[in-house]
């Protein structure tokens, strides 16, 4: 089989497409892959950082505070004092200005 690859010239054809494909690949993992990878784990890290008194953003558009830390779930304290149960990764972003003065 390989004297009829080196006899049409497929061989070097072949080696150009699989070059092709894994170079297509690589620019799709660092195009694509890593840059979500490390969203994930910066979302991650938010949700590990996050404790009591901490005012949060949900990815529903609810900003309250952090009333309590359960396993999965937080309880978020809105302004009005009521009280949701949300799953932990829910939390969007943490603002600012609570996460510096530590409440």
């Amino acid at each position: 089989m390989l004297e009829f690859f080196t006899q049409s010239g497929e061989i070097g054809n072949i080696f150009s497409m699989l070059l092709l494909f894994s170079g297509m690949f690589a620019i799709m993992y660092f195009v694509l892959i890593r840059p979500q990878q490390k969203q994930q784990k910066q979302h991650q890290e938010l949700v590990n950082s996050l404790k009591k008194g901490y005012e949060v953003l949900l990815t529903s558009g609810i900003v309250g505070r952090i009333f309590s830390i359960e396993d999965k779930y937080l309880i978020i304290e809105m302004v009005d004092k009521n009280k949701i149960k949300v799953v932990k990764y829910a939390v969007q972003a943490l603002l600012v200005s609570d996460a510096k003065n530590g409440k």
